[in-house]
């Protein structure tokens, strides 16, 4: 499986983030790439995120109005598409102001990680920890206990 966290900001290199995102890149066995644009305006924003969106793969766009699913109903989601024929899946991650319409409209699944506000570089280690983890429960893995 490919994914791609397509995201808006810059994560420094030697940040607890980004250490955080490393590791759980390094654990998975399936190939995570990140591509990134620093902050822009909204519209420039979601033509980036838009334009880089891989051609025949699913599209994850984290959006506080999306479903706010459990470990388990998204690695099984996964797991459909997986079994759909599908082998790469992009997250997209919006700016400060979120995404516009047209980049929401663009989502296989709108996903909402809770009504928390979190900073997106902490947001992107969340998300590289629940790829991880969505692999562990797709392989049957222990790591993952509900």
């Amino acid at each position: 499986m490919r994914v791609s966290i397509i995201a808006i900001g810059k994560c420094k290199k030697n940040s607890p983030e980004a250490a955080i995102i490393a590791e759980y890149v390094k654990r998975s066995g399936w190939n995570i790439q990140i591509k990134e644009m620093d902050n822009a305006t909204q519209e420039a924003e979601a033509d980036f995120l838009q334009k880089s969106i891989p051609h025949g793969g699913k599209v994850v766009v984290l959006d506080e109005r999306g479903e706010n699913l459990k470990s388990l109903e998204l690695a099984a989601k996964v797991e459909k598409w997986m079994s759909e024929g599908c082998s790469e899946i992009c997250f997209l991650i919006g700016g400060a102001d979120g995404h516009l319409q047209s980049t929401r409209d663009k989502a296989d699944l709108l996903l909402s990680f809770g009504k928390l506000t979190l900073p997106h570089m902490l947001m992107r280690a969340v998300l590289s920890e629940q790829i991880y983890r969505i692999q562990t429960i797709i392989n049957h893995h222990p790591y993952h206990r509900e």
